[in-house]
């Protein structure tokens, strides 16, 4: 299955951004061999719309245009389902063992989500009831979707 990312807003150069990198190389060379290939980062720039409805829906069509109907979205929402890293792991693995061939995990921008994209996905989840900016959000999320191909293979890099 492939994994992509897709993010409201550039990350600068900086630890951020090379955080990020340094999780998502490890998830190219571990997740291939438990059928997970991280494909690309999809960055688009924040809407400068008028009010925040018309900002995410601009944002929310620049998502759609990269997703085909069959991809898998997950949404990162401060309203969506809290998971540990077994469960998030686990909710990976059953998608790839469903035979989906893509998932996109989708960061909006600061004014959130557009309703009907929240209506489209197939998961939404948060990374805990605080709120975070985005560039946290995107290396809590590299280094989540490496832990859980690392759950997946049997690695010690997880511990209880």
């Amino acid at each position: 299955m492939q994994i992509g990312i897709f993010a409201v807003g550039r990350l600068k150069s900086g630890p951020e951004k090379d955080l990020v990198a340094r999780y998502l190389d490890r998830l190219k060379k571990t997740g291939k061999a438990q059928g997970i290939d991280f494909t690309r980062v999809h960055e688009v720039n924040e809407s400068r719309a008028g009010n925040a409805a018309t900002r995410k829906r601009e944002e929310a069509q620049a998502l759609e245009a990269v997703l085909s109907p069959e991809t898998v979205l997950v949404l990162l929402d401060e309203n969506g389902k809290s998971f540990d890293s077994p469960a998030f792991s686990g909710k990976i693995a059953g998608f790839r063992d469903q035979g989906k061939r893509e998932m996109i995990f989708a960061i909006g921008g600061a004014d959130g989500l557009d309703p009907a994209l929240v209506e489209r996905a197939d998961l939404t989840i948060n990374f805990g009831a605080m709120t975070w900016p985005h560039q946290i959000v995107r290396i809590l999320l590299a280094e989540q979707l490496y832990r859980a191909v690392t759950l997946m293979a049997g690695h010690p890099y997880h511990r209880v």
